[in-house]
């Protein structure tokens, strides 16, 4: 008996490499975010310590 035509691993491989990079991305954003938030929460302690 044949065969089937193979799996269309090409087009899974792309979109896992796409979903990969999307989820980079939100990952590398959410630590920059949380950075800012860091710095914010800083400086408005040394504005008030100094009043």
């Amino acid at each position: 008996m044949a065969k089937g035509p193979e799996k269309n691993t090409k087009n899974k491989a792309l979109h896992s490499k796409l979903l990969n990079r999307k989820n980079t991305k939100l990952q590398e954003e959410k630590k920059a975010k949380a950075l800012r938030l860091k710095a914010l929460v800083e400086r408005m302690n040394q504005q008030k310590n100094k009043e």
